[in-house]
């Protein structure tokens, strides 16, 4: 009964560990995908006990303004951002395991079009805004996905009232007399997940631990039938008592 317990507590151990390291997540402020060149950026690696932001071909951020730098709730601030700073980021725990991924694009140009930086659920509103640096007024916004012309507007704004997944494409914009965006991805999820549903742990991680305990303590067994034989060959009197 010991040994049960023993083993049950190290499954509860091991399974709110990994639980801790599933969490990681990245999110960022401002939420869009395009910036200006100059422009501040902060990260925020959360739900990580030790964490690092990465970039794909720089690695490691050592750039970024840290604010308890390897904490959980730490964020990691780039107070002006260059067109080299373009690329995926995200989220790399002491273990090497990783967060959602951020593409960020980072122009020199005059117009960007804002668009969330994580994925919108299906059934939202969704503003996707073409913004000019030179903040000009009286201009033509036209937007478009996958390279097919889908809306204009007197203002810098399309509004998506209920996104949904035939939404999700790579969305550019330009503004008359003013230039073109870069192209941004919009990811949109289908259902929403309900945190309280999720499982307390994942069955992988659950048949894993349960086969590495019983993998323990049958080699536990067989060290113990073995010391046992050992002692019954060093000791012969053990074997004449009636």
């Amino acid at each position: 009964m010991e040994v049960r317990a023993m083993c049950i507590k190290l499954l509860i151990l091991l399974c709110t560990h990994y639980q801790e390291v599933d969490a990681v997540s990245l999110r960022m402020v401002p939420n869009r995908l395009q910036f200006f060149e100059y422009e501040s950026v902060t990260f925020y690696c959360e739900d990580a006990v030790y964490w690092e932001v990465v970039h794909n071909s720089k690695g490691k951020i050592n750039s970024c303004s840290h604010t308890n730098q390897g904490k959980a709730g730490s964020l990691c601030i780039i107070k002006s951002v260059y067109p080299d700073d373009s690329g995926e980021r995200w989220c790399e725990t002491k273990g090497a395991n990783r967060s959602n991924s951020i593409n960020i694009t980072v122009t020199a140009g005059s117009v960007i079009l804002e668009s969330p930086a994580v994925p919108v659920m299906e059934g939202e509103a969704v503003t996707l805004r073409c913004r000019n640096k030179t903040a000009s007024s009286n201009f033509t916004s036209n937007f478009y996905k996958d390279g097919a012309h889908v809306h204009s507007n007197a203002t810098e704004d399309m509004i998506i009232q209920k996104v949904s997944k035939s939404d999700e494409g790579l969305y550019t914009c330009n503004i008359s007399g003013g230039g073109q965006s870069p192209e941004s991805w919009l990811s949109v999820t289908e259902t929403k997940t309900d945190p309280s549903s999720q499982p307390s742990c994942h069955i992988y991680l659950i048949l894993r631990t349960v086969f590495t305990i019983i993998m323990v303590a049958l080699l536990l067994l067989l060290v113990g039938l073995l010391h046992s034989g050992k002692i019954g060959a060093t000791n012969p009197n053990l074997s004449s008592i009636p």
